[in-house]
């Protein structure tokens, strides 16, 4: 019997569906259609392009509600984020449609040359590695702006979202894309090494953890191509004093809880100036205890299950480990009886540095109360992480919050008096270990290109 990736409900533990898994020869004659697709398709001119990103967005739209039921039944996802995630992707295929011609216009450069320009063309087959997650936004926010570039695309998703997989390239096939310009590959991990060394395959991008970053990284290097990383996060919002105590804690309970806490730009890491640490930590928790958990399905939870059993155990454990070095659980830290994945919104405070809680990524509904002795403390304490993705300040004082994002917060996204987010129109990614590279806005479209320089005397 051919080997088979199995997709199991997390909110019940029963296996959903079965799916082969493509032999060399599928994928060899995969990796030819996408290329052949490639060839066609970076001479087509933009607004062309543009018409089959639109008509791709309009069959997310049709498809909204299966969509996002597919989304929770494989990874637990609550229902009407579900249907938020699939509308954003929508949007940013409209977005790149509009604005793509425009980020990669020929660049004007004077020179002693009669003309000199830079011109912005496509690479080829773009590989894209992505999680479980958010399963379409980070496969569409990757293919929106490649695909206006005019690149192909193949997809290794991860495999608990096989489902999801497919129908990306389904829709994505309704909507009018040429045979072969975007494909899913439905392999195992081990096989990645392998797709990243084909010829086919032009560049390479990746969202995941870092330590799925660093073997990407050493594969892709080995063979010289192009590649973003989009990796870990370990967001600290820092609660300044003069902070308005009510925005800062419905942000913080917003920003921890989007997607069931898992989330690599969820809000993890809370530092409260001493001053106004207790007052945090007595509103924050009660509502964390007022955030429903169960059935994701059910309009009523806001959380529902972590996408897989075993990260629930990874994550409870690090709530343990983080408890016997000191750490205070001021709500939640158990797991539920009965089936499913399910772990509840939980506090911990009297985090330290040495414990999971401080160092480490906690990726599902955990949150960090950190001590900071004042301002300067606080920001050292944000700083103290091997990750830098995303950060946030709370603060009256929005002109001085905004100079303190720019000067003095390590990360790739710095949001003042909100909870940190991704936008089509604005460049995503981070610095230390939670990557390099960008996506989205006019960055982002211009990752997958060669810039070339041409010289006319």
């Amino acid at each position: 019997m051919p080997e088979q990736i199995k997709s199991i409900n997390p909110a019940s533990g029963l296996e959903i569906a079965a799916y082969e898994i493509y032999d060399e020869k599928k994928v060899e004659n995969a990796l030819k259609q996408s290329r052949k697709a490639f060839e066609d398709w970076r001479v087509l001119p933009f607004n062309k392009r543009a018409v089959v990103l639109r008509s791709i967005a309009k069959e997310l739209r049709k498809e909204k509600e299966q969509l996002a039921i597919l989304a929770t039944m494989e990874m637990g996802k609550p229902i009407q984020q579900g249907r938020d995630e699939v509308e954003k992707c929508a949007k940013t295929l409209e977005f790149y449609a509009k604005e793509g011609a425009g980020f990669l216009a020929n660049e004007i450069v004077e020179t002693d040359a009669r003309k000199s320009y830079v011109a912005f063309r496509p690479l080829g087959v773009v590989l894209a590695i992505m999680p479980w997650n958010f399963p379409y936004w980070q496969v569409f926010r990757a293919m929106a702006p490649a695909v206006m570039a005019g690149n192909a695309m193949v997809l290794k998703h991860a495999s608990n979202v096989s489902g999801c997989a497919l129908a990306i390239e389904r829709v994505i096939k309704n909507g009018g894309a040429p045979k072969g310009l975007f494909q899913t590959l439905l392999l195992p991990s081990s096989r990645i090494e392998a797709l990243i060394s084909d010829p086919a395959i032009a560049a390479v991008t990746l969202t995941g953890s870092a330590a799925a970053g660093s073997k990407v990284a050493e594969a892709t290097g080995r063979n010289l191509k192009k590649q973003v990383l989009e990796l870990g996060g370990s967001d600290a919002y820092i609660i300044l004093e003069d902070a308005d105590m009510a925005i800062a804690v419905e942000i913080a309970v917003r920003g921890r809880l989007v997607n069931s806490g898992q989330s690599c730009i969820a809000a993890k890491r809370f530092v409260v100036v001493k001053s106004r640490r207790k007052e945090f930590e007595q509103l924050y928790t009660a509502q964390m205890k007022l955030a429903t958990y169960g059935d994701p399905m059910d309009e009523k939870n806001r959380v529902g299950p972590m996408a897989r059993t075993d990260l629930r155990d990874q994550l409870h454990e690090q709530v343990i480990k983080s408890v016997e070095k000191g750490a205070k659980i001021l709500c939640g830290g158990f797991i539920p009886d009965g089936p499913g994945a399910y772990y509840p919104p939980t506090v911990l405070t009297n985090v330290k540095k040495g414990m999971p809680a401080y160092e480490e990524e906690l990726f599902g509904p955990v949150a960090s109360v950190i001590e900071a002795k004042d301002e300067k403390d606080a920001f050292r304490i944000a700083n103290d992480s091997i990750y830098g993705l995303g950060g946030g300040i709370i603060s009256k004082n929005r002109a001085r919050a905004e100079k303190l994002a720019v000067e003095e917060l390590q990360a790739g996204s710095c949001f003042v008096n909100d909870f940190v987010h991704s936008d089509p129109r604005l460049p995503f990614g981070g610095i230390k270990h939670s990557g390099y590279g960008r996506e989205l806005g006019a960055f982002g479209i211009r990752e997958f290109v060669n810039i070339k320089t041409v010289f006319v005397k």
